[in-house]
């Protein structure tokens, strides 16, 4: 008995609001028991204020994962307005041609040499000895036999190079030098006094016009010769 009148007596003495299964205060009463008190003002955080971000790069195409190639010398030629030179292939029938070509030139000078001091001694001493004339006309058929081989693949590598452009005019110049050395050369074959005619006149004339279109011809090879050792392009 004791004990029910403690629990009522607690139970009266107990403020309003509080609940008895959790013991925490109804927010609703409490709202109603302040009437119209004001909550304190909540405390909003600063406000960070951030720079605009850079907008995106947007990328056309495909990336270039290599390095770009080095320019080369055709670039620049290009830019620069020069003409790019063009390749072109010849036969090894040309290439053949040309080695033969240049063997016989060689083979020409020194006996250009020979043919000069043998002439020379005709020429101050006439008639000259007989060995000395002998050895002056078989000079002269090397000489010639040279020039006919010369003359024939020179002129077939030059048709077959017609169209190439790249060294044109120092082919075409060489070739008409040595044109007009072949032409000197048969001008000295024609004037060339035989043994006879020196012996009974006429040697004068004859041996002066000979040896001047003699050397004329063979100054005008030696030049074609080293225009092209000299002149590569």
């Amino acid at each position: 008995m004791l004990h029910l009148l403690w629990a009522l007596a607690t139970a009266a003495s107990a403020s309003p609001g509080i609940t008895r299964d959790t013991g925490l205060v109804d927010t609703a009463t409490r709202a109603g028991a302040a009437g119209t008190a004001s909550a304190p003002p909540l405390a909003l955080p600063p406000v960070v204020t951030r720079p605009p971000a850079a907008p995106p790069v947007v990328e056309y195409g495909p990336r270039i994962a290599a390095p770009l190639a080095p320019m080369g010398p055709a670039l620049f030629l290009a830019d620069s307005g020069r003409q790019r030179p063009r390749a072109f292939e010849y036969s090894d029938a040309y290439y053949t041609r040309l080695e033969i070509h240049k063997i016989a030139s060689y083979a020409t000078i020194p006996l250009f040499a020979a043919e000069y001091v043998l002439g020379s001694k005709l020429y101050s001493n006439p008639p000259g000895s007989r060995s000395t004339l002998d050895a002056h006309r078989y000079v002269a058929l090397g000489v010639a036999g040279l020039f006919a081989v010369n003359t024939v693949t020179g002129a077939w590598n030059l048709w077959d190079s017609r169209h190439d452009p790249n060294g044109r005019t120092r082919r075409y110049l060489h070739a008409g030098l040595m044109f007009l050395a072949d032409c000197g050369f048969v001008a000295t074959g024609a004037t060339a006094p035989g043994r006879r005619r020196i012996l009974y006149g006429g040697q004068a004339v004859n041996l002066s016009t000979h040896r001047a279109i003699a050397i004329a011809s063979m100054s005008t090879a030696l030049a074609s010769y080293t225009m092209m050792l000299l002149w590569k392009k």
